[in-house]
């Protein structure tokens, strides 16, 4: 399924296929996707926002967000930022192997709980990678999430439904694979149970794990398309999405961001998600003011295809 927004409304939303592979329920434009690590993006938002409403200080480092962890030296005057930048020197390969992966799903602490415990492991660590350079890990954002936690006192799925979707009227926002008569995600090709083994474990929802139609996706994205769409200040907004690009791109708050870009008529962001199961793309033209989703319930195939169809809408609705 795919769709084009503009600041102000929905230019096309199609959608094709099956919920399920051998099934015989068709797709349709109101179905709920799985967006993997574009839910990213989302937990930046509340952080920007967390920060201007004075929930959390500016700049602060994480040895200030995290008074009762002793961190390791490397961490101590890292920020939020570097984190949300996949630059802190963190690695997922530690702590969030198979391992973790089997263990995790029966773990029968809270959820604020086990994210405090991932973030504290990783920061009393020495860094597993350079600090500075880039290296994505889903670790980076489940800190992040933890640092949300912290300040608002609940989960990070309560914060994102009460402090995200409610205030951007986001009505079909959920976690973990949509349930009931909806999409089935799918695994080399063969149907998952959504009422099985079907996401990520939930301790890993900061870095994603929401999900929701495509309709409500584009209430998100037209936040970067209106300078904040009065959910943050032009001012952060700016911070994410215009801010200069060293080289030819830089991943901060969720996005990776591209320096200008013919069919964005200025900087580009983008960004894929996937738990293995859904694939998800995402690309938003601030200045233009196009943004762009297309949507999978089948990684493997559909995956490729999700990004042909991002790039033959672009070409239809933003032509360079």
């Amino acid at each position: 399924a795919g769709a084009v927004f503009d600041r102000t409304q929905t230019l096309f939303i199609g959608a094709a296929g099956l919920r399920k592979a051998l099934g015989q329920e068709p797709v349709t434009t109101e179905d709920l996707w799985h967006l993997g690590s574009n839910t990213k993006a989302m937990t930046a938002l509340l952080y920007a926002r967390f920060v201007e409403q004075g929930r959390i200080p500016g700049g602060a480092t994480l040895a200030e967000l995290f008074p009762e962890v002793i961190l390791d030296a490397s961490f101590a005057a890292r920020t939020a930022e570097d984190l949300m930048a996949h630059a802190a020197g963190i690695g997922d390969e530690a702590l969030l192997g198979r391992d973790w992966l089997i263990a995790a799903r029966s773990d029968p602490r809270p959820l604020p709980e086990q994210r405090r415990a991932l973030a504290a492991a990783a920061l009393a660590a020495p860094p597993a990678f350079r600090e500075g350079g880039f290296h994505y890990a889903n670790l980076n954002f489940i800190i992040v999430g933890s640092i949300l936690e912290r300040a608002a006192g609940k989960a990070w799925e309560e914060i994102v439904a009460t402090e995200l979707f409610a205030p951007l009227g986001i009505t079909t926002g959920g976690f973990g694979a949509p349930r009931g008569d909806q999409p089935w995600g799918h695994s080399m090709g063969i149907p998952v149970d959504p009422t099985h083994i079907s996401d990520n474990p939930a301790a890993l929802g900061p870095a994603g794990t929401v999900h929701m139609s495509l309709e409500d996706y584009g209430r998100i994205l037209r936040v970067f398309l209106t300078e904040g769409g009065g959910y943050v200040t032009p001012e952060t907004m700016a911070q994410i999405t215009t801010a200069a690009v060293s080289g030819d791109g830089v991943y901060r708050w969720g996005w990776m961001v591209y320096g200008a870009r013919p069919w964005a008529k200025g900087p580009a962001l983008a960004h894929e998600g996937s738990n293995t199961m859904w694939h998800a793309v995402a690309l938003v033209a601030p200045v233009r003011g196009i943004a762009i989703a297309t949507v999978s319930n089948d990684e493997t195939s559909g995956g490729p295809a999700a990004v042909k169809l991002a790039l033959d809408l672009m070409r239809r609705y933003a032509p360079a």
